[in-house]
C-alpha cells in the first residue's frame, strides 16, 4: 500500500513539474531571445499571436470569408469549378451569388436568341466519361458514387474549326475548340498531375495542352493530348548541357505526333522576367529534361539570348517553323503599348508573322513569383485583349495571327467575355489544378502541396489518383464547352466562335452601361 501512495504521489508531482519546468523554459527563453518584441514583453501569452497568423489564412478561406471574398479566386468561382469536374454540373438554385453592384462585363443578351437545334455543334461522337452521383449528403457524411455517362462534347462544328499556321506551316494546328489548358510545367506540377491532366484533355477532344517553360516531359505525352510546346529563355527541352540551343532536340521535338505547335514565352503575367522553380522539386528526372543539375534551384533568363529585337525574334520564328514545319507563337504580357505596336506595325510592313499570339493577364498565376512582379507588371486580360486586336486590325494583319488569352478564365461567362474582346481560344491554368485536386493553399512554391498537385515529392503525390482525376479534367471542359454554346445561344449566335464586341456590356459602379464596341472606337 505505501509504496502504492508512494508511486501515485510521484507520478503527480511529474504531472505538476514537468509542464511547469517546460512553461518556465519557454518563459525565459521568450523573454531573452532578440528578434520578437511581443514575445519579449509576452513570454508564452504572445505565442497565441503567432497561433492565430498561422492558421489564419484557412480559418479566413473555410469560416470567414463569404462566398466572394477569398483572393485570387473566390469560394464560389472554386466550387463552380470544382462541381464541374466532379458532377459536370453547373446548375444553381435560387438566384445568382454575383455582386451585381460593381463594375462589371455582361452578355449583351437577345431578344431573340438561337435555338438549339440552330446551334453550330458537333455532338455526333459522344464522350465515355464518369461523373459522382450524391446518394446521401447530411451533416456528418457524404455518400457518393460514380456512374459512366455519354456525354455530348461540344466540339465546333467543322465550319468553324480554327486553323493555326495555316498559310505558313506544312502541318498547320486544327483545332475544334476553344479552351485548353494553359501553361503548367513538370516541376511546377508533379508528374501525377500532368498525366491525369493530359489524359483527361485526350479524353475531352479539340483541346490542347501547354508544355509550360520546362519543356516536353514523357508525361505529357501519356495520354496523347494534343501539346503546345513552350520554349522559354531557359530553353528547357531544346539546349544542350552548356545552356546553348539545340536545333538536333528541336528537330526530334518536332517529329512527335502529339506536339502541334511552339510557343515562344517572352513573358508571364505573374512574373515578367524569367522564370523561378525551388530546388526541392527538382528531381533527376526533371533534371534530366531540363539539361541541369539535380536538387539545384533553377532560375531563367529574363529574356532570350538568341534575339533582342523584333526583327531577330521574327528571324528565329522563321527559322523555327523552317526547321519543324509546324507553327510558332509568342506568349507576351502587354504594358509597354508603344512596343507592341511597334511590333505589330513591322509585323505589317515585313509581312512575317508568328502564327498567333498568347496575351496573358496581369493578374494569371505561377509556381513562384515575387509579390512586387505579380502585382504591378503587366496589363490585365480584360485591358490587354482588346489593344492587342485592335492594333492586328488596325494595321492589317489580324487574319494572319490567332490569339490566345489567359488570366482567371475559369468560368463559361469569363471565356465567353474574353472571345468577345477577341480572343480566338482562351488558356486555363488554375482551373485546371482545381479539376486535378488543388484546394488553393497557396503553397505551390514549397513543394508541400497537401494534394500532390504542385509538388514533386513522392509522398504526397499519392494522394493524387491519376484515373479518377481525368475524368475530372474531361467533364471540366465539357462542362466549358457546354456552357459557351448556352451564351452564344443567348446572344443570338450560333457558335462561341462568332463573339463579338457588340455582344458585351460593360456596367459601371453606378448603372451606366456602354456596350464594349462603343468603347473599343472611344479609346483609339
Amino acid at each position: 500500500m505505501g509504496w502504492t501512495i508512494t508511486i501515485l504521489v510521484g507520478a503527480l508531482l511529474l504531472l505538476l513539474l514537468i509542464p511547469g519546468a517546460i512553461f518556465l523554459w519557454i518563459y525565459i527563453r521568450d523573454e531573452k531571445q532578440n528578434e520578437h518584441s511581443v514575445l519579449r514583453n509576452f513570454p508564452v501569452l504572445g505565442k497565441v499571436r503567432y497561433i492565430l497568423e498561422k492558421i489564419g489564412p484557412e480559418m479566413r478561406q473555410y469560416l470567414f470569408h463569404n462566398d466572394n471574398e477569398s483572393k485570387p479566386f473566390s469560394r464560389l468561382e472554386y466550387e463552380q469549378t470544382m462541381k464541374s469536374a466532379k458532377y459536370k454540373s453547373r446548375l444553381i438554385g435560387f438566384g445568382s451569388e454575383r455582386e451585381f453592384e460593381r463594375p462589371g462585363y455582361y452578355i449583351a443578351n437577345s431578344l431573340f436568341p438561337a435555338q438549339r437545334e440552330e446551334l453550330k455543334i458537333d455532338n455526333k461522337q459522344k464522350v465515355k466519361t464518369k461523373i459522382y452521383k450524391i446518394d446521401e449528403d447530411n451533416l456528418l457524411r457524404r455518400k457518393e458514387h460514380r456512374e459512366e455517362v455519354e456525354a455530348s462534347p461540344y466540339l465546333l462544328h467543322e465550319e468553324d474549326v480554327q486553323i493555326i499556321g495555316e498559310h505558313t506551316c506544312k502541318k498547320p494546328f486544327y483545332v475544334k475548340g476553344n479552351v485548353g489548358q494553359s501553361a503548367m510545367s513538370y516541376g511546377s506540377l508533379g508528374d501525377r498531375a500532368i498525366t491525369a491532366l493530359s489524359k483527361g484533355l485526350k479524353l475531352a477532344g479539340g483541346t490542347w495542352m501547354n508544355t509550360g517553360e520546362g519543356g516536353l516531359s514523357p508525361h505529357h505525352l501519356k495520354g496523347g493530348a494534343d501539346i503546345i510546346c513552350q520554349i522559354g529563355p531557359g530553353l528547357f527541352g531544346v539546349r544542350t548541357k552548356d545552356g546553348e540551343f539545340s536545333w538536333e532536340e528541336f528537330k526530334k521535338k518536332s517529329e512527335i505526333k502529339e506536339l502541334k505547335a511552339f510557343e515562344l514565352k517572352l513573358a508571364q503575367g505573374a512574373k515578367t522576367r524569367g522564370g523561378h522553380v525551388d530546388g526541392r522539386k527538382v528531381t533527376d528526372e526533371i533534371a534530366k529534361i531540363r539539361q541541369v543539375e539535380a536538387g539545384e534551384s533553377i532560375d531563367s533568363p529574363n529574356r532570350f539570348k538568341q534575339f533582342s529585337s523584333r526583327e531577330g525574334m521574327l528571324d528565329f520564328i522563321e527559322q523555327l517553323r523552317s526547321v519543324g514545319g509546324k507553327p510558332v507563337g509568342v506568349k507576351l504580357v502587354v504594358g509597354n503599348i508603344k512596343e507592341l505596336e511597334e511590333l505589330i506595325a513591322y509585323i505589317a510592313k515585313s509581312g512575317r508573322s508568328p502564327d498567333f499570339f498568347t496575351i496573358d493577364g496581369g493578374e494569371g498565376g505561377t509556381g513562384a513569383s515575387y509579390s512586387e512582379l505579380a502585382d504591378a507588371a503587366g496589363l490585365p486580360i480584360y485591358t490587354a485583349l482588346p489593344l492587342v486586336d485592335d492594333l492586328l486590325r488596325k494595321y492589317g494583319v489580324r487574319d494572319k495571327v490567332k490569339v490566345f488569352a489567359s488570366g482567371k478564365l475559369l468560368t463559361p461567362d469569363k471565356i465567353a467575355v474574353a472571345l468577345a474582346m477577341g480572343a480566338d481560344f482562351v488558356n486555363i491554368a488554375r482551373g485546371m489544378m482545381f479539376s486535378v485536386g488543388c484546394i488553393r493553399a497557396q503553397v505551390c512554391h514549397t513543394n508541400n502541396c497537401p494534394v500532390g498537385v504542385a509538388t514533386t515529392d513522392p509522398k504526397l503525390q499519392k494522394a493524387l489518383i491519376v484515373e479518377e482525376k481525368s475524368f475530372r479534367v474531361c467533364n471540366y471542359i465539357l462542362s466549358l464547352r457546354e456552357g459557351l454554346y448556352n451564351l452564344a445561344a443567348a446572344a443570338g449566335i450560333t457558335s462561341p466562335v462568332h463573339f463579338s464586341r457588340e455582344h458585351i456590356v460593360f456596367k459601371d459602379e453606378r448603372g451606366n452601361i456602354e456596350k464594349q464596341e462603343k468603347r473599343a472606337k472611344m479609346s483609339s
